[in-house]
């Protein structure tokens, strides 16, 4: 008998209903894991197939005869299609389980596993995501914690360097309010010179503090720097006649950045201060501007005596100061060491770089910024 188009829309009747009963009664096991799903779909089209065959008899548009052949068929590619969701099912289970354990290494801080077997495309490219997410998170990590190494250090060095000068502070305001000092002009010379010390101190802080939230000095400007290493090294001038280190600085040319000339300055100014503070008696700092397109390079070299291999990674951290690996002065003894870290960060915040190297008798820091 030929199909009609009234046997194909009751066949597709019968087993809409067959199907739609599956589906409906099977919807708690859908609900339990991904192979109960695959068990209802093969159920479904399997009984939709043979209610649409029951159908077909019952309607008699398929013989009697022939209905066995056709429903054993048919439970026969049912079986089939069960076989086949069924060894589905076992391979998404175990790429389910294997992101299960990838986001348990990940919970725990730990570096997924590897999964030692191949992975279906999606879900090798998540369990890749989440390999690339632990190596972050680790990296953070160890951000993190090399940070608060360096803060809780800091605090240690900072509250040192607070509690000596305020106990010299105390002292000496104690012997002039007992009246048993002889000269108290030396006193008093002596206290503005802890409390400018502690003012450069506290914001330095302030300064560090900027850096490290990320906040830039609002407004740029162009800025001259063949004029600002001119101004440094004219402003430093008496520090070094007084510690005898003869200061000298050239330039091989204009250079003319975009940022923040006081933060410039302040960064250009701590690293030849730190290299005239450590540099011996009778010794010499240069300081040298070259250009170079696109880059501006200003060197600061000194005579400190070097700094130990080891410890040139350390020179910019935070709170480095590093005294019996170079040759400070009495007269302007070592900050909380904090200058070189923030003219990293003046720096780095100008799209530049900085660094140290070990040159002849010293060492040379050199600054790299984009011209404008």
């Amino acid at each position: 008998m030929n199909p009609t188009l009234w046997s194909v829309l009751l066949g597709t009747l019968w087993a809409g209903i067959g199907g739609a009963a599956v589906w409906l009664v099977s919807y708690p096991l859908r609900r339990r894991s991904v192979t109960w799903t695959m068990v209802s779909i093969v159920l479904t089209g399997t009984v939709a197939s043979l209610a649409a065959l029951v159908g077909s008899v019952h309607e008699m548009f398929l013989a009697s005869s022939e209905a066995p052949m056709a429903i054993s068929l048919a439970v026969i590619a049912g079986l089939v299609t069960a076989v086949a969701a069924a060894a589905e099912a076992r391979r998404i289970g175990k790429d389910n389980q294997a992101l299960r354990e990838a986001i348990a290494d990940l919970g725990e801080g730990r570096a997924p596993r590897a999964a030692g077997r191949r992975l279906s495309n999606q879900v090798a490219q998540l369990s890749a995501e989440l390999e690339e997410t632990a190596a972050r998170l680790a990296a953070s990590s160890n951000r993190e914690r090399a940070l608060e190494s360096s803060r809780r250090e800091l605090v240690t060095w900072v509250s040192h360097d607070l509690r000596t000068p305020l106990a010299g502070l105390r002292a000496m305001s104690e012997a002039l309010e007992d009246g048993v000092v002889a000269s108290p002009e030396v006193y008093y010379k002596q206290i503005r010179t802890e409390v400018d010390r502690l003012s450069r101190m506290v914001e330095d802080l302030f300064e560090l503090s900027r850096i490290q939230s990320g906040r830039r000095a609002e407004g740029s400007e162009q800025i001259s720097l063949d004029d600002l290493v001119s101004d440094c090294v004219a402003a430093l001038e008496p520090l070094a006649r007084t510690q005898q280190v003869r200061l000298t600085g050239h330039s091989d040319g204009s250079a003319t950045v975009a940022g923040s000339g006081s933060e410039l300055n302040r960064a250009l100014t701590n690293l030849v201060a730190n290299a005239i503070r450590h540099t011996r008696a009778n010794g010499q700092v240069t300081v040298t501007l070259r250009v170079a397109a696109p880059i501006a390079m200003v060197d600061v070299l000194d005579e400190c005596g070097g700094i130990p291999p080891d410890e040139l990674e350390r020179v910019f951290e935070v709170g480095f100061r590093g005294e019996p690996a170079r040759t400070p002065h009495l007269v302007n003894p070592a900050g909380a060491g904090l200058g070189l870290a923030i003219t990293r960060g003046i720096v780095v915040a100008h799209g530049g770089t900085v660094t140290v190297e070990n040159d002849g008798p010293g060492c040379r820091f050199a600054v790299r910024l984009p011209l404008s």
